[in-house]
């Protein structure tokens, strides 16, 4: 099973890919709406909204929770923060 190099989640089916494309190796919730990837600024941001809301955890430690996550991802292991 193929995971997004974006964020981590498990792709099992078109549905989950960008685009419901299967050769993308980022899935729809990383996709921007014209089917690119979103950028590092735009996925972090991203990922701050939901680990609060889901986490219930302030801005502040979300910030930890999303940074320490995203830099062991393929996509963002040489951004520069």
């Amino acid at each position: 099973m193929k995971k997004c190099i974006a964020c981590g989640m498990p792709m099992e089916k078109p549905e989950d890919h960008a685009q419901e494309d299967v050769s993308k190796n980022y899935c729809l919730h990383c996709a921007a709406p014209d089917g690119r990837m979103q950028t590092y600024k735009e996925k972090r941001e991203n990922l701050l909204t939901f680990v609060i809301r889901t986490q219930g955890i302030d801005a502040d430690a979300a910030v930890g929770v999303v940074e320490t996550m995203m830099k062991d991802l393929p996509a963002w292991r040489r951004v520069k923060r």
